[in-house]
């Protein structure tokens, strides 16, 4: 068994695939600790909802919000710099990766980008957007057979 340091194996870059069991699935862009992004509070307000996104080490120009089809996607990209090499040591690890993640939320088709407001402050993106209006079931009604 490999020593272990905050939820991560210390000497997975030393040891490689091969001594690894095949139950460890990591993922390339944030390892094992991907399935901790973008987690996500959805609250219902008397008119609106309001989602809080966690998006820890993100600046706001690294995340973008779409809207299509009724679905609202939120995606966040990350690049390391790979001109710093050299210049402070050499790595003899890195757990910070580069790349992307996103998570999509149905709003309904009815919702429009001007309806959607959004903040972005200390890693916490936070959406608020109205509730579409409820439909109105109709009463039923006899007809009458001539």
């Amino acid at each position: 068994m490999l020593p272990s340091i905050f939820g991560e194996r210390l000497f997975d870059d030393f040891f490689g695939e091969p001594f690894m069991p095949a139950f460890v699935k990591h993922d390339p862009l944030f390892g094992k600790n991907a399935k901790h992004l973008m987690k996500t509070d959805v609250r219902e307000l008397e008119n609106t909802y309001e989602l809080d996104i966690d998006l820890p080490g993100f600046k706001k120009d690294e995340v973008k919000i779409e809207l299509d089809g009724g679905y609202l996607t939120i995606s966040a990209a990350k690049a390391l710099n790979k001109d710093e090499d050299g210049k402070n040591g050499q790595y003899l690890r890195r757990e910070r990766y580069s790349g992307e993640c996103s998570r999509s939320f149905y709003v309904g088709e009815a919702l429009e980008p001007k309806d959607v407001s959004a903040t972005f402050e200390d890693g916490i993106l936070k959406l608020s957007f109205p509730k579409a209006p409820e439909k109105k079931v109709p009463e039923k009604k006899t007809i009458a057979i001539a």
